[in-house]
């Protein structure tokens, strides 16, 4: 068997954010099985005749199942196919990608994993912020805003979270996030900490929405909208001298 699956991270949408060797193997690839924020412009570096299968997840959309996805690559694989999965950011942040090789791993199909720029590094970049800053944030910290059921995780850990110490990214948060505020808030967090929300990084569509946690809270209590989004807190959301 000659198959073999190259997991590529497509960045936050921007193909000039992709790497090189992201570009090569989609050049290079029999298939493409790709994420809803890897559409567009991305494919457009794949070779003609590659067959383009789209298995995004979105929430609030119907969505293939992840054993289906699993299968794919494995069914791919197996008849000896050169097989993208692109994912969109990077894939080992929030991109189901373990269930992937374990799938892959129990059928015997090598495999590669090509990072790509994690949306919330992207982020920063379109608000012209860093991560990090030297005095006031040494720490950040990356979570999910939903566990498999699309509910904020039980186990999620609040004292971490509530720290103004620390840059925090909440990756798919925009349903939970007044809930996950409301703990936070109990927990100490001020309601004036400064927030962004980043909606559709790096495409050209892309917005941005500076203010603070209880604010955006109370926004995205009233609509959500469909776009994908990160939200920053802490002190690398407060305005640079």
């Amino acid at each position: 068997m000659t198959g073999f699956v190259s997991f590529v991270g497509s960045g936050p949408g921007d193909p000039e954010l992709l790497t090189l060797k992201a570009v090569d193997r989609l050049k290079r690839a029999d298939a493409v099985l790709f994420d809803d924020l890897s559409a567009g412009p991305i494919l457009e570096y794949a070779r003609n005749g590659a067959d383009l299968i789209g298995v995004g997840k979105r929430a609030g959309r119907a969505s293939p199942k992840q054993d289906h996805v699993s299968r794919l690559l494995v069914d791919y694989a197996q008849i000896d196919q050169r097989v993208v999965r692109l994912k969109s950011g990077d894939g080992g942040l929030f991109g189901r990608l373990e269930e992937e090789l374990v799938a892959l791993k129990a059928a015997g199909i090598p495999y590669e994993i090509i990072p790509g720029i994690p949306s919330a590094v992207a982020a920063a970049a379109a608000i012209g912020i860093p991560l990090t800053r030297r005095l006031t944030a040494r720490r950040v910290q990356f979570v999910t805003g939903h566990d498999v059921t699309g509910k904020l995780p039980g186990d999620v850990n609040l004292q971490a979270l509530a720290d103004p110490a620390a840059s925090t990214v909440v990756f798919m948060g925009k349903r939970t996030f007044p809930a996950l505020l409301e703990k936070l808030l109990a927990h100490g967090l001020p309601a004036d900490t400064p927030a962004i929300l980043a909606e559709d990084v790096s495409r050209p569509e892309q917005r941005i929405t500076r203010a603070t946690v209880s604010d955006l809270a109370e926004q995205l209590a009233l609509e959500v909208g469909n776009s994908a989004a990160l939200i920053l807190y802490g002190p690398l959301a407060q305005e640079m001298p």
